[in-house]
């Protein structure tokens, strides 16, 4: 009994390799889903081995060999779907996405991931207290106090001494009794101070979505699903095990990575499916 596949999936279907003749027309020649599904089949796969190869989940498979590719959540993810698929059966995607971005108005324009990274990378330094200002609003202070002080003393008699042009005593000055408090320094931000605070005898992944949405899944060293779906921009998940993490991220190019305290500078193109494995000895990819 095969696990995954509907009876449909496992009829005698024709070899898939052998191509369409050139006589066919390009409307008869099988679709983006039937062809993945007959190389499948064609290959003895179920739908559960093909997810567990990929890790596209046997909805999204099923839906993509229905030619149905609204649940891959847009153009772009469903590109990166059926490039995943091809490989897993044998096929060369480059064909099967030509017939995709010709019947879905071409290829989707790249997210322009190049400006939202400067905007995240480039970000102004935290600037100290402001030491001159401070300063100055001192002395200001400590001249008026001295003034106040000399114009009350003046109304006990003491103007003679000040009209004489006693000065202060030798070594004083307006600016030497007043010494500025020291600010408080500033707060660390609580999502930094959480991940260098990861503790050494577990692997924590941080995932945030950066730069647009994501498809993430995670699991821990059993295999255990930590999380699977969507990660809208400006969402973050942090997972952890004791041993590692496996990831899969749909569209590496809108992610960043912090493993174990650490960012990891990486160079994920948009729409690029990656599968990344943390260790509590990285940031390296396992």
């Amino acid at each position: 009994m095969s696990n995954g596949n509907s009876p449909e999936d496992e009829r005698p279907i024709e070899d898939v390799s052998q191509g369409v003749s050139e006589d066919v027309s390009e409307e008869a020649r099988p679709s983006v889903g039937r062809v993945l599904q007959q190389a499948r089949v064609a290959a003895g796969l179920t739908v559960d081995d093909i997810s567990n190869a990929t890790r596209v989940r046997i909805a999204i498979v099923h839906a993509i060999e229905a030619d149905d590719f609204a649940p891959c959540g847009g153009d772009v993810y469903a590109r990166g779907h059926i490039r995943t698929l091809a490989k897993a059966v044998g096929l060369d995607p480059a064909e099967l996405l030509a017939r995709f971005d010709a019947a879905h108005g071409g290829r989707p324009a790249p997210t322009p991931a190049a400006p939202l990274f400067e905007a995240e990378r480039i970000r102004p330094e935290r600037r100290g207290p402001n030491w001159t200002a401070a300063m100055v609003a001192a002395i200001v202070a400590v001249i008026g106090f001295v003034g106040f002080t000399f114009v009350k003393g003046g109304d006990d008699g003491s103007e003679a001494s000040v009209a004489e042009g006693d000065q202060p005593a030798a070594g004083e000055s307006p600016s030497s009794s007043a010494k500025p408090k020291k600010p408080a320094d500033p707060k660390p931000d609580p999502t930094d101070s959480a991940i260098a605070a990861a503790p050494r005898d577990k692997v924590t992944v941080k995932v945030s979505a950066t730069d647009g949405r994501s498809w993430i899944s995670a699991k821990d060293h059993n295999g255990r699903l930590l999380f699977d779906g969507l990660l809208k921009q400006g969402d973050s998940k942090t997972f952890q095990d004791n041993e590692k993490v496996n990831l899969v991220l749909g569209d590496a190019g809108a992610i960043q990575l912090y493993v174990n305290g650490k960012k990891i500078d990486d160079d994920f193109q948009p729409g690029s499916v990656e599968r990344l494995t943390y260790t509590k000895g990285d940031p390296q990819v396992g």
